[in-house]
């Protein structure tokens, strides 16, 4: 079964906020240890000699994080067993540790614009910067004012990529793609599909108007209210993550604005069709970053997960990751992909690609709130 049918296999199932299905859920692994160990038991009476405990390591982690290609090679290669949870968006992160005692996980994976949030919390503990391959990285993906505080480490950045626009090449004009106002295009009326989250959208909407993403306010507010009607206007839907993908794919739609490398890359052999851009007004950058927690009880351990996770070879598997793929942000990853993959993930493109986007908005509470009623009036329309 190639790849294409196997996304439509899946395409009933939940997605994250950048695609994601749940395929290693912490729960099953507990009743696999649960009776692994009662047949532990049952052969030390038998042996003469018992055999040496397999280490267990907990982590908190988005889809792609699941992959089996993934986490296989590390737990052979430490004889370990990863343990895996999968969480979508950081309230649902926080409210999992929230309800877990100190000590329950190892690692977690969060959106690195809420890395601070976690700071905060007390929650995640500090790396040694020595021990991470920091200056390979990207450096508009360093991001040290949100992966440090106080000179001190917590987190680093292990993946990203774009909310764009995402589209059928043999369907519509590549060249209109190239200007963000084929959002509100009447030449694409019905043949749109816009992304269901409101963050990365009003993002994208505040530099088709010219501005930055960090500067916006509540004075920009009437203005993306506007367009977001004029965008609603001219969609045929406003979908989730899976809905919207599966539209773009079979041809229900020709344009997913919000949709990136993370939406067509995977697809790329299967559907040769299907490309993505950065318009000349730029796009909006999700990025995602790894630490060890704070109350870990094999903080050793976990740090050699996050430094096999930023390695070369451990990004290669990162950024094609079943769930969803992006780009690795170690940018000695390129020595181990191949043609195809780093022509689907625009390798040699990055350089320009990261000067000309910008990362989501990061409201305070009240323009954030601002920022969803308006995203909620435009889906009433």
């Amino acid at each position: 079964m190639n790849s294409f049918n196997l996304f439509l296999e899946g395409a009933g199932m939940s997605a994250k906020t950048r695609g994601k299905t749940m395929t290693r859920p912490f729960e099953g692994a507990a009743v696999r240890r649960f009776m692994t160990s009662v047949a532990a038991i049952a052969l030390t009476a038998l042996a003469s000699a018992p055999a040496s405990a397999q280490d267990e390591l907990n982590a908190l982690v988005w889809c792609d994080h699941t992959d089996p290609a993934l986490i296989e090679p590390f737990e052979k290669a430490n004889n370990v067993k990863v343990n895996l949870k999968e969480y979508e968006g950081t309230g649902a992160g926080l409210s999992i540790l929230e309800q877990s005692q100190p000590g329950d996980w190892d690692v977690m994976v969060v959106d690195a614009v809420d890395v601070h949030r976690v700071i905060d919390m007390g929650l995640l503990g500090t790396m040694p910067p020595d021990k991470l391959p920091t200056a390979d990285m990207f450096p508009e993906l360093r991001m040290q004012a949100n992966n440090t505080k106080d000179g001190k480490t917590y987190a680093v950045t292990e993946k990203f990529g774009y909310n764009t626009i995402s589209f059928d090449k043999t369907k519509v004009d590549p060249k209109d793609m190239e200007d963000l106002s084929v959002m509100w295009s009447d030449k694409y009326k019905g043949r749109i599909a816009l992304y269901d989250y409101y963050l990365p959208m009003i993002g994208l909407v505040q530099m088709a108007l010219g501005k930055k993403t960090a500067d916006l306010s509540d004075k920009d507010m009437p203005a993306i209210a506007e367009k977001l009607s004029a965008m609603k206007k001219v969609s045929k839907q406003v979908s989730d993550v899976t809905s919207s993908q599966t539209a773009l794919a079979t041809g229900e739609v020709d344009i997913l604005v919000g949709g990136g490398e993370w939406i067509t890359a995977s697809l790329a052999k299967d559907k040769p069709n299907l490309d993505w851009i950065v318009p000349k007004q730029g796009a909006v950058r999700w990025a995602q970053s790894i630490g060890v927690m704070k109350d870990s009880k094999h903080p050793d351990l976990a740090l050699k997960f996050v430094q096999y996770i930023v390695s070369p070879e451990g990004q290669a598997r990162l950024a094609t990751a079943s769930c969803y793929w992006g780009m690795p942000t170690n940018q000695k990853t390129g020595a181990l992909l191949n043609d195809q993959q780093k022509k689907a993930l625009r390798w040699d493109d990055q350089a320009a690609y990261l000067k000309n986007t910008q990362l989501y908005p990061i409201p305070n509470s009240d323009l954030d709130q601002k920022m969803q009623d308006a995203w909620t009036n435009m889906m009433q329309q």
